[in-house]
């Protein structure tokens, strides 16, 4: 493993030569990372940099050494090998790429042929492989052993394919170093080692909380999302069915990287334009429940702050509630009751809209849009729903929306942009676009509750103190009124989030409100997201700072003085935390061990007796 975190603070000074070329290398560095600061590509699968994984286990990274005073010359990985003085190295000699093809092709013999087939074809760092080494045929293949590899489809969110594993390990890094969920790890050995469960359990009934990190670093299709496009197709091309598609605030900024546009890039008009060539009968923006979500939460937090003594966290990020139900469950009563955007919107899409617009509930499929593959499992929650049939119908992940546009033909940079114009919930604000960052739940927020403590807007809009990029950030908010000063804290990623909530449970932190997302980056790189090769999470900033520019140009900045969302209360739910308001768009939440143990009976009996948690 490479220990230099940062060379440019160091002097190089390991002379050596890669490839007839002589280079300086750093003390300690490998001769992958010196290879590329100079411009030499050497094939690898299992390292990727920016998760300070390479373990050596796949062995591509293979080159020809000459060590000043040896005899002769030998292979070596070169992704855990030291640079080391008079070192003369190969990477396309002869022997070394007979040796790096030989490599893939063990690799290949255990595993799934049936590329055509596979969510990853065509993005897959394996088939890249095989096409630079110049492989074209596998000699080893053994189908008998593929077909006895596991595939687990039990969770409603992903799916665990073996038979196309290849043993990287990055899967297990992510979620044993980074996500501090350790739900993953390596089992079996020789030809049977693959990824597993902790305790041989399943992907339903493991520590995993769905996030979706794991497949963001997975080389080849073994990690995914379940694959329902199929579905969407069949409600969207149903002539009985009224179709309403929601999509989230990342997705207009992350979707366009699959069709060649920059990072960043805003494509709102270009995918509203896309789904309705599609033949969506509705198309609305989850920014609208984004904006509702804040007038609840922000009502249930001004109560809370009556009674300080526990934090409030907040409650949109369904794999942080994942979290929280599994490995904390004593904090569940200090988590805000009010649903996801994607809840609030399916609610009201089949409560609201069918009213005000005349249209039969009953016929009414819901599709989400989604950078997240913990979204797929929120809407199978039975508290979500009503009578079994629930508020959000299907989910689709970033990813499988870029397949079912490909599916259909559809030249999505070349379609004419579009707008929003349902009349009831389309509109959005500023504060609405910034849920898809970390920090941003929380920046909407604080817009809200100050107007509603002081009678008047804040003076400056932009919570500045409350961007960034660690880890975790704190600050101090004055509220003014009768509330004063407000202590808050952001957090992303889960291994932050376990820190955080560990020091809140020993008493050692004292905050007012905690916002958690458990992507790194929030939504901008959800599970669900677009991949890219060789880097874990490339785009996270200049998805944000669109989503920031997004807020700059709109009108509208607070989720309060949203038009759209004034009716909806005027019209329907009467006030924020009203009853009505209450039943229809909050949750609760439930010890996830325990609740495995509960029938359907007992489940919607909690269901229907739950009340507020304030």
């Amino acid at each position: 493993m490479d220990t230099i975190a940062n060379p440019s603070r160091a002097e190089a000074t390991v002379s050596l030569t890669i490839n007839g070329k002589p280079v300086m290398g750093y003390e300690h560095e490998t001769i992958l990372h010196c290879a590329k600061r100079y411009g030499q590509f050497i094939p690898t699968l299992c390292e990727l940099e920016d998760i300070d994984h390479a373990p050596g286990t796949c062995r591509v990274c293979l080159v020809e050494i000459e060590q000043s005073g040896a005899e002769s010359k030998h292979m070596v990985t070169s992704c855990n090998t030291p640079v080391r003085a008079g070192m003369k190295i190969e990477t396309r000699s002869k022997r070394a790429r007979a040796m790096q093809k030989l490599q893939v092709e063990l690799i290949l013999a255990d595993h799934n042929q049936d590329c055509a087939t596979c969510t990853r074809h065509g993005s897959c760092e394996l088939q890249d492989l095989a096409q630079y080494v110049g492989l074209k045929e596998n000699r080893f293949y053994d189908p008998e052993r593929v077909a006895a590899r596991i595939v687990d489809t039990s969770s409603p969110a992903m799916v665990r394919d073996m038979s196309k594993c290849v043993r990287c390990q990055r899967c297990v890094t992510v979620c044993r170093n980074f996500q501090s969920v350790d739900a993953l790890v390596m089992v079996g050995t020789g030809f049977d080692t693959a990824v597993g469960l902790k305790y041989g359990l399943d992907q339903k009934t493991s520590a995993c909380v769905t996030c979706g990190q794991c497949v963001l670093v997975c080389p080849t299709g073994a990690l995914g999302e379940k694959d329902e496009t199929d579905r969407a197709l069949d409600y969207i091309f149903d002539p009985e069915l009224i179709t309403v598609l929601q999509f989230a605030p990342a997705i207009r900024v992350g979707f366009g990287e699959e069709f060649g546009l920059a990072p960043g890039t805003n494509v709102e008009g270009k995918i509203i334009a896309a789904v309705r060539k599609l033949g969506v009968d509705i198309v609305l923006d989850t920014n609208f429940g984004a904006d509702v979500v804040i007038m609840e939460e922000g009502t249930e937090l001004l109560h809370r702050l009556k009674h300080r003594g526990q934090p409030t966290f907040t409650s949109c990020c369904p794999a942080w509630i994942n979290f929280a139900e599994m490995h904390f469950p004593d904090i569940l009563p200090m988590l805000s009751s009010t649903r996801s955007p994607q809840a609030v919107v399916g609610k009201i899409a089949k409560t609201y809209l069918p009213e005000k617009m005349g249209l039969d509930a009953k016929k009414i499929r819901v599709i989400s849009i989604m950078p997240c593959t913990a979204k797929k499992d929120e809407i199978v929650r039975p508290q979500l729903g009503d009578d079994g049939v629930p508020d959000v119908d299907v989910v689709l992940t970033t990813r499988e929306f870029a397949r079912l546009l490909k599916r259909e033909g559809i030249d999505f940079v070349e379609l004419e942009p579009s707008t929003f114009d349902n009349p009831y919930m389309s509109e959005y604000t500023g504060a609405g676009a910034i849920f898809g960052t970390t920090g941003g739940v929380m920046e909407a927020a604080l817009r809200t509750v100050y107007k509603v403590v002081n009678g008047k807007e804040l003076d400056k809009i932009e919570l500045t103190q409350l961007r960034g990029f660690e880890g975790v950030r704190s600050a101090t908010v004055d509220l003014g009124g009768t509330v004063g000063e407000v202590k808050i804290a952001m957090c992303h990623g889960l291994g932050e989030t376990r820190e955080l909530v560990e020091q809140v449970r020993a008493g050692t932190v004292d905050f007012d409100f905690i916002e958690v997302m458990a992507c790194p980056g929030g939504c901008v790189d959800g599970g669900g997201t677009l991949r890219s090769k060789k880097k874990y999470l490339p785009h996270a900033l200049k998805r944000r700072d669109t989503l920031f520019k997004i807020d700059a140009n709109r009108k509208v900045r607070q989720s309060h003085n949203n038009v759209q969302v004034q009716a909806l209360y005027r019209d329907f739910l009467e006030a924020p935390n009203s009853e009505k308001a209450h039943h229809l768009l909050h949750t609760f939440y439930t010890d996830r061990k325990r609740a495995m143990t509960l029938t359907v009976k007992e489940v919607w009996e909690e269901i229907t007796m739950s009340t507020s948690v304030y």
